[in-house]
């Protein structure tokens, strides 16, 4: 039955990433191509080394020459993230579904999938809001620390508030979800940055929005994969 579960996992997050590749093709890539134009070369941030608040889109930092690829291999680049990212979250929320025994199935799968997006993406994106090549950004291991425990601090608190529902569990939920908001976020000191503050703002919501569809494809199509391998094992040999 774990064997099942597993390829179903994998199944389901190939699939949401190749739904969701146009439309990040679409949507966040013309404005990562925008601000690459302001990007001047030198030293960049490696945004892409922070754990992905996001779906990671395969472009590279540098002038928009010298960095930026064919549109074909860029879509091919951006898909085979997207499908390792698409795996990736689906066996996250196998492993929580089965480490909670609360079945994903196809009638919640989809609520699953964007408890995922508030944990992992939401979450850290209230202090670490998704970020455009030439923009500022504060130390990497720092974002990475700070990234990290929200995301943990911020799944309990979901758990708190979802699976326990006394009134202390309340409180404490929301304590976890606000502590990393009110301990902030690692800025940098000079937050000036040649990308317009209206493209940034722009790719932040896009991002977001792209982001809340992935994750509620993988739990849909997570749970209902997972009920077909139930269906499966229960028909007899």
């Amino acid at each position: 039955m774990l064997a099942r579960f597993f390829l179903a996992a994998l199944l389901a997050g190939i699939l949401a990433g190749v739904f969701v590749t146009p439309i990040q093709h679409l949507k966040t890539t013309p404005l990562i191509l925008a601000a690459e134009t302001f990007e001047t070369g030198g030293e960049a941030h490696d945004h892409a080394a922070l754990l992905p608040s996001l779906i990671s889109p395969a472009h590279a930092h540098g002038t928009a020459e010298a960095a930026e690829p064919g549109t074909a291999a860029r879509i091919g680049g951006t898909l085979l993230a997207n499908i390792v990212i698409g795996a990736a979250f689906s066996l996250l929320i196998l492993a929580a579904s089965l480490g909670l025994d609360r079945p994903v199935t196809a009638a919640n799968g989809a609520l699953w999938g964007l408890a995922g997006f508030a944990v992992v993406t939401l979450a850290p994106a209230i202090g670490l809001p998704p970020e455009l090549p030439a923009m500022p950004a504060a130390d990497l291991a720092a974002r990475q620390t700070w990234w990290l425990a929200t995301v943990a601090l911020s799944a309990g608190g979901l758990w708190l508030l979802v699976f326990r529902r006394s009134v202390p569990a309340v409180v404490g939920g929301l304590a976890l979800l606000l502590l990393p908001h009110l301990v902030g976020a690692p800025h940098p000191a000079d937050i000036a940055s040649p990308v317009p503050a209206t493209l940034a703002a722009e790719f932040a919501v896009a991002s977001l929005v792209v982001s809340a569809l992935f994750w509620a494809a993988v739990g849909g199509l997570l749970g209902l994969a997972l009920d077909r391998a139930r269906r499966g094992a229960t028909v007899p040999a």
